[in-house]
């Protein structure tokens, strides 16, 4: 195709076929499986991906390239092209009982939204392989005491486990970002690892890492007393970075009770 990469897509497209096997090979999709890619772009992974499974849906913002792609593979039965803003998408309306296995070189403006969106529908999701930002990738995967840890970690355990595979250089894209880029799989888990309302769970951890240079007496100010902290069997002298997914449901938890008496 001959597409000039447009900058307000956040278009970067991956031009190295050995990193495009290399992801395919990672997925390992099979023909009794339903695939949805994520930005498809020029088709640098679809045609990889159409040949080994059994449906593949794509979703694109860019409507010159959803006719460029509409035309590349036109006569493919098995291929749906969506023509689409993937932060506004229902992925729940590709499945038919079935799960989803999402893939994607995701645009870096809009990776964590589309993330926590994609979140919101795990439960029609199998697994998810992304490149991603390095930066972003480090925080998804990042354990209490990283300096990378933050939100984005807390909020993915409680969806995901993470496995980061491979990092891709600027020189497998045109144009080339800035950046290092990595490949991450997430699946979803099959039941959260802890009890917890996920709004509850959403306001402690922005609040705990809004303020992460305050230890928590200070940044859960507005949500928790010294006490009620201590009550979750958390020290309130500690910082966001140091509690882990179980510590933030706990401290969620005495929100939630707060609220409801």
């Amino acid at each position: 195709m001959s597409h000039k990469p447009r900058k307000r897509f956040g278009q970067n497209f991956l031009r190295d076929d050995n990193v495009v096997f290399a992801i395919v090979s990672a997925i390992a999709p099979r023909s009794d499986q339903h695939l949805v890619e994520i930005g498809p772009g020029q088709g640098a992974l679809t045609r990889l991906l159409l040949a080994e499974a059994g449906r593949l849906d794509v979703v694109e913002l860019d409507r010159d390239l959803v006719a460029e792609l509409a035309r590349r593979f036109s006569g493919e039965a098995r291929l749906s092209v969506h023509s689409a803003d993937a932060l506004k998408f229902d992925f729940n309306s590709l499945s038919s009982g079935e799960k989803l296995r999402v893939v994607g070189n995701l645009p870096y403006n809009i990776s964590t939204p589309l993330l926590f969106h994609l979140f919101q529908q795990s439960d029609v999701i199998a697994d998810m392989h992304f490149m991603l930002q390095k930066e972003v990738v480090d925080r998804l995967c990042a354990a209490p005491g990283d300096k990378e840890y933050g939100r984005l970690g807390v909020m993915a355990q409680y969806y995901c486990d993470m496995q980061p595979l491979f990092d891709v250089p600027p020189e497998s894209f045109f144009p080339p970002p800035k950046v290092m880029s990595s490949v991450v799989r997430l699946v979803p888990h099959a039941q959260p690892p802890v009890e917890v309302v996920v709004e509850a769970l959403g306001k402690v951890v922005s609040a705990a890492f809004g303020q992460r240079r305050k230890t928590l007496r200070n940044a859960l100010g507005t949500l928790l007393t010294e006490e009620a902290i201590r009550a979750a069997d958390v020290d309130p002298g500690e910082r966001a970075e140091n509690l882990s997914l179980a510590d933030y449901a706990r401290l969620a938890k005495r929100v939630e009770d707060q609220e409801s008496g």
